[in-house]
């Protein structure tokens, strides 16, 4: 894939989301996507899904009021956080690894107001896999309190959490765990105990929720070809009261010729 460019203003156009629908990944506890045409074109000439689904699936914004009570809803979260110039830091993860804010410093600039898009890579894995949710790796408390520090508007990851997986319910933590083997796993890989380097249940999470910044999880698409770069972007959920997350379409947007401003509208 490449930028799609609009022939008015030549802004370049680059798809961050992954592709939603039947058999999209399901987190583990949580039941698949479940579709079926409610009307089809060659009964009726027409074509309606009807869909039954965790809103928790794909590219997808959760809100503060996800983990914070009395947080912010969907539809509470203000516009000017859904669009905004930011940059995307390429920090390359393995397995277990984590973010801290000497990662996020060493990758580029953040500025206040910023959106900001970490790619550690990990979108390349998008998939069931036990590897996927349960490997991934997620930002520290520190780095997540860093994010906050700089006063960014909104956050998004390449990866099914913005914590560690074993930082989650994936985790021996509350309703946990959701993936047995884990940490196992994680202390044969590492030698470490899991719950002594992960003690807390979403402490990256809840700090930047906590501060009233939406997070956009999952991001896909072609957010390779931005690594490194600062660009424009827009991602949009739906105006959902008391709702605590759901899919949305992320792009980024840059202006290669400098031309392009916003309409007046007279």
């Amino acid at each position: 894939m490449a930028f799609h460019s609009d022939p008015d203003t030549k802004l370049q156009l680059l798809e961050l989301s992954h592709v939603w629908g039947h058999g999209v990944p399901s987190y583990p506890g949580q039941a698949d996507v479940k579709m079926e045409r409610a009307v089809k074109h060659a009964q009726h000439g027409v074509l309606a899904w009807r869909v039954s689904t965790s809103l928790h699936t794909g590219t997808h914004m959760i809100a503060p009021i996800y983990l914070i009570q009395k947080g912010s809803d969907l539809a509470a979260v203000s516009p000017d956080r859904l669009f905004g110039n930011g940059v995307v830091l390429n920090i390359p993860k393995k397995s277990f690894e984590t973010i801290g804010s000497s990662d996020l410093t060493s990758a580029g600039e953040i500025r206040e107001g910023d959106v900001v898009v970490i790619n550690t890579g990990w979108h390349h894995k998008y998939s069931d896999g036990l590897e996927y949710y349960g490997e991934a790796p997620g930002l520290t408390e520190e780095g997540a309190q860093y994010l906050v520090k700089k006063n960014v508007k909104l956050v998004a990851v390449d990866t099914p959490f913005a914590d560690c997986p074993l930082a989650t319910v994936m985790g021996p933590h509350r309703g946990g765990p959701q993936m047995k083997r884990l940490a196992v796993a994680y202390e044969a890989s590492t030698g470490k105990k899991a719950l002594e380097e992960h003690g807390k249940l979403y402490p990256a999470t809840k700090a930047i929720l906590g501060a009233d910044i939406p997070i956009v999880l999952q991001v896909g698409g072609d957010v390779d070809l931005l690594n490194g770069t600062r660009a424009t972007f827009a991602a949009t959920p739906w105006k959902f009261r008391h709702g605590d997350a759901c899919p949305v379409r992320m792009i980024a947007m840059t202006d290669p010729q400098g031309t392009c401003r916003i309409d007046p509208g007279r």
